[in-house]
């Protein structure tokens, strides 16, 4: 029973869509079709500005660490390493396909990083050192942001004892590369 509550409830969390919420509070729009037609943070920013932007970001992050922290309470099952897997593929799940806007969520990065803050915080550290570094040598925000959100799972690999912690982290950032990877197939036909 733990294991299905650990996916079904943060799907519905993730289902929740900041971008979605915040574009529509503040312009009457819905995100899904302006710019991109992607119910994502960054799409948020371009229909509403900085502040739709950071606000976005700030619901998406708050749905992760909310899923997971009820997750671990109501479970009783601590920092259960493969609850929290399954929690965080049902919160990918969810913002990638969410039940309440038609199956068409956003790509997944604000969740992967959530997710990552929350069970491996050092990978973060790594992920800002190599997003400075990256960002410093090529000028290009988006191929710096996927050389460092690859970062994450390197991390784990490299410094953690827990393989169940980089699998985690291998998956959600495959989930990442696998929405950006669909939307570009799809602009390009």
């Amino acid at each position: 029973m733990n294991y299905i509550i650990s996916f079904i409830l943060p799907y519905l969390l993730g289902s929740i869509s900041g971008a979605y919420l915040v574009v529509k509070a503040m312009t009457g729009k819905d995100v899904r079709l302006i710019g991109s037609s992607n119910a994502g943070a960054t799409n948020a920013g371009r229909a509403a500005g900085k502040i739709g932007f950071l606000l976005t970001l700030l619901i998406d992050a708050l749905k992760v660490w909310t899923a997971l922290f009820i997750v671990i309470k109501i479970t009783g099952t601590g920092n259960n390493e493969l609850i929290l897997l399954i929690c965080c593929l049902g919160l990918m799940v969810g913002h990638l396909f969410p039940l309440f806007l038609g199956f068409k969520g956003g790509k997944g990065v604000v969740v992967y990083l959530a997710s990552a803050l929350y069970i491996y915080p050092f990978s973060i550290l790594v992920f800002a050192a190599v997003m400075m570094v990256s960002y410093g040598i090529l000028r290009k925000y988006t191929i710096s942001g996927f050389i460092s959100m690859a970062s994450i799972p390197l991390s784990a690999v490299m410094i953690s004892d827990s393989w169940m912690i980089t699998l985690n982290l291998l998956l959600l950032f495959f989930f990442v590369l696998a929405s950006h990877n669909k939307s570009n197939r799809l602009k390009s036909d």
